[in-house]
């Protein structure tokens, strides 16, 4: 793996990035952006993502439902799925969900998965994370195809100036993964990782999600794979409860690594007398032979990196640095 590194600019950690920071994209990319689960609170941010994504040179198109809501979705199980299925026919450069929540679940066993495959072998990347974990790993599970585990319309390309706007990081490293220029990402860990090298598939998102899938014909079964995982408003006991289920389960022992994102959003409460997602991770390490590295910057955070789910990758650890390669 050859990483990009005659940079004129440091986008900090996550993507090595060999952009001008103008993050121009190549001619004609499509790029439609729909809403296959939770429905979006208003129609600013998804209109504030479509035009900062058009500004970056993609040519963006809005699905027709992608505003639509009923209860907590973002339309009926019929409209969403319809939605995901007039993306696959299209298939664009890139489909990009406009936000996660709550809905892949619901239509897992309705999918059109021969459709979707097409639509990645014809060019298209499935690009999301949280609820897009679902259709992701079924993406692997029926049949192999690959997708991306990247920034969601809404709430990265969507967010207010006054909430930050987008971050450097996440928007490099989209631009560069969606052109096929990223080759690798990095990041710190914790100590005691030094020469560690792997290689294997590369798969995992939302930890809730992912747990959801085990015994469900949607669940890919992957051996000696890196599986990377993050979550959002879990408490670390219930973390606990879920990578246990995953230990427990022959999934952790079955990997190369397992690399920890963001476990964001929490609070502790007085029970907790000390109790933190470092002892979380203490006690998985006791538990397994396998490596679990800590600090991928990926999750419900602004500064996330883009990642090829499904990719043959190659994990490299020099003193605390990791480079994951493709």
């Amino acid at each position: 793996m050859t990483p990009h590194t005659d940079h004129d600019h440091d986008h900090g950690p996550g993507c090595d990035c060999d952009c001008d920071c103008g993050h121009e994209v190549p001619a004609a990319q499509t790029l439609s952006l729909y809403t296959p689960a939770g429905a979006l609170p208003s129609a600013a941010p998804l209109r504030r993502a479509a035009r900062r994504l058009a500004k970056l040179g993609y040519e963006v198109t809005i699905d027709e439902s992608a505003l639509a809501r009923q209860q907590r979705f973002a339309g009926d199980d019929e409209t969403r799925l319809a939605a995901i299925h007039r993306v696959a026919e299209a298939a664009p450069s890139i489909a990009m969900a406009t936000r996660g929540g709550y809905g892949m679940t619901r239509l897992l066993d309705r999918l059109d998965w021969a459709l979707l495959a097409r639509s990645v072998e014809q060019g298209t990347r499935w690009v999301g994370h949280s609820d897009l974990t679902a259709l992701q790993l079924g993406l692997l599970a029926h049949g192999g195809a690959r997708s991306w585990a990247g920034p969601l319309a809404a709430s990265d390309f969507g967010r207010s100036d006054a909430d930050g706007g987008v971050d450097e990081v996440t928007e490099g490293c989209f631009v560069e993964a969606m052109s096929g220029e990223l080759e690798a990402v990095g990041f710190r860990t914790e100590a005691g990782f030094d020469g560690l090298a792997a290689k294997g598939k590369l798969w995992g998102g939302n930890l809730t999600v992912l747990c959801s899938l085990l015994g469900t014909p949607h669940w890919p079964r992957i051996r000696g794979g890196v599986l990377f995982l993050e979550d959002v408003a879990e408490h670390p006991y219930r973390v606990e409860r879920m990578l246990l289920q995953l230990l427990q389960a022959g999934v952790l022992g079955a990997q190369k690594a397992v690399l920890l994102g963001s476990f964001s959003d929490w609070k502790p409460v007085k029970s907790d007398r000390g109790y933190k997602l470092k002892t979380v991770v203490e006690h998985l390490r006791a538990q397994t032979g396998v490596p679990v590295l800590t600090g991928l910057p990926f999750g419900h955070v602004p500064t996330k990196v883009t990642l090829p789910v499904g990719a043959k990758v190659e994990l490299a650890v020099q003193g605390r640095n990791v480079l994951v390669g493709w």
